[in-house]
């Protein structure tokens, strides 16, 4: 397994992306090679800062002089900025000599070079973007979390499809629950955009061709309390439910930690209680899942969020790994096939 990490991407680069790498590489055996892209000079630096050793073989820098800033319009920085470290990375992807691409940079970039330079699998229109989030049933991928803004209702159908067939082989879900997100369960409610994809949605169901059970439509509170695999929404919608969520878990464990340290007693209570509270930080940290995966081009390729920590880092390289190893896309392109659309 060799991947192609986008050492410079991210508000912490390099700094998390070689820690995360170092990471990985004591972690999986399975990992071939890193290809550590991105400024040359930097990145030796980094390196011999954090103790990587480059003369390991499951090492190499591949050079790239130009970054694409987190602020940067990504389409632009894909076609004006030709040596970027996330073009660069995803070159050895469309080459095959890496197997996956990881960046924790700009997300606009990642989806235009992907979709670029490693096209769309056949019956795609829009690629789509699979974000896990903690649920009582397991984990429930919210797709699309912000690669597809202004999505289509055909655009939901594939991605149904699409995030079944990863629950299906890369979770091991034998039947995926898919959901529609709206402001009500009752099929007559939401917008109009939401009404067709309803319709849509139901009609390939009652067809027999779904490779999963269609559950209509579902709201927020369904993400973390009923069993739920997919939940469908545009990109502009699942990127504001997802940063929203995040920013809800960092806060609750900010005012938890304030409230036990605000007495001996509660202290005592704490410490007694850690283990169940280490257990709820990583089950409710964005780090445990690491990066989420583009579904819909022709390669593997894994978004990582911007502020994301060595420890994110390394699992998104983890879940590049496991997308790779249970072949996601070959069971898309397969599945797509059969549903005919």
């Amino acid at each position: 397994m060799k991947v192609a990490l986008d050492a410079m991407g991210g508000d912490h680069a390099p700094a998390v992306n070689i820690g995360g790498a170092k990471e990985a590489l004591q972690l999986y055996p399975a990992i071939e090679k890193i290809y550590l892209v991105g400024n040359e000079a930097t990145l030796k630096t980094e390196c011999a800062k954090q103790g990587l050793s480059l003369s390991d073989a499951r090492v190499e820098i591949v050079h790239a002089p130009e970054t694409v800033g987190m602020a940067e319009s990504g389409a632009k920085a894909v076609r004006g900025k030709k040596k970027s470290s996330i073009n660069v990375a995803m070159d050895l992807v469309k080459s095959g000599d890496a197997h996956a691409f990881v960046s924790a940079g700009n997300t606009g970039a990642a989806v235009a070079s992907a979709t670029i330079k490693l096209r769309l699998i056949e019956g795609v229109d829009r690629a789509g973007i699979a974000s896990g989030l903690p649920n009582e049933y397991g984990i429930c991928h919210l797709l699309d979390a912000g690669a597809n803004p202004e999505a289509k209702p055909e655009h939901l159908l594939v991605y149904a499809i699409m995030g079944s067939a990863f629950a299906q082989y890369a979770l091991h879900v034998k039947r995926p629950k898919v959901g529609l997100m709206s402001n009500g369960e009752e099929d007559e409610k939401g917008t109009t955009f939401t009404k067709e994809t309803f319709a849509l949605l139901k009609q390939f169901a009652d067809s027999g061709k779904a490779p999963f059970d269609f559950v209509g439509n579902v709201e927020g509170h369904d993400l973390f309390e009923t069993q739920l695999d997919v939940v469908l929404c545009d990109g502009f919608t699942g990127n504001v439910v997802l940063k929203s969520c995040e920013a809800t878990a960092k806060a609750m464990f900010k005012w938890l930690k304030a409230e036990l340290l605000a007495s001996p007693v509660r202290k005592l209570g704490a410490m007694i209680s850690k283990g169940a509270f280490v257990a709820m930080k990583e089950k409710a940290s964005a780090e445990s899942y690491g990066g989420s995966p583009l579904l819909g081009v022709n390669g593997v390729v894994i978004i990582a969020h911007g502020g994301s920590t060595a420890v994110a880092v390394r699992n998104a390289i983890r879940v590049g790994m496991e997308t790779y190893e249970h072949k996601v896309n070959p069971h898309i392109q397969e599945t797509l096939a059969k549903v005919a659309l």
